[in-house]
């Protein structure tokens, strides 16, 4: 199984802004130090090899290429589930909810803040229909549990 993370505008700065809101580790530590250890128990819970693939941009036209790339480009392109954190395309991006819809691939959406309990316009994500679910507002810790939930579903398990 592949997943691929897909972080978008400023996540590349976790760790470094706002660090009351976001913390003081960036998400490539995070991920060396406590997504990619999971992996050994994780393929044996599920029986199988899991790939952990990241990708960032601040870009949405990017974002978007890359989910249709998960979903239709070579196999090396490929995923069969994505973690997304759009970051502040989250509430205004058709383009990439579309993207996500056309995908048709299992999706967790994750935020790293509690979107709910910051401004109002942060309140709408735009891309929630479009994903399984979505883990907002537990750091980066999100990012581990929806891992977990994909790894761990049973419709995704082949």
């Amino acid at each position: 199984m592949k997943i691929l993370i897909i972080n978008g505008p400023n996540i590349n700065l976790v760790g470094m802004r706002e660090p009351d809101i976001y913390g003081n580790v960036s998400f490539e530590l995070f991920c060396d130090s406590n997504l990619r250890p999971l992996l050994p128990s994780l393929e044996a819970e599920a029986e199988e090899d899991i790939r952990l693939d990241c990708f960032q941009s601040n870009c949405e036209g990017d974002i978007v290429t890359r989910i249709q790339q998960a979903a239709y480009g070579p196999d090396e392109e490929r995923a069969d589930a994505l973690i997304i954190n759009a970051g502040a395309y989250t509430h205004y991006s058709l383009a990439i909810a579309d993207a996500l819809r056309g995908a048709g691939l299992p999706a967790v959406e994750v935020h790293i803040s509690n979107i709910y309990a910051r401004e109002p316009e942060r309140h709408k994500s735009l891309i929630s229909p479009c994903v399984c679910g979505q883990i907002a507002g537990l750091g980066l810790d999100g990012y581990r549990l929806a891992l977990r939930w994909l790894v761990n579903h049973e419709s995704l398990r082949k």
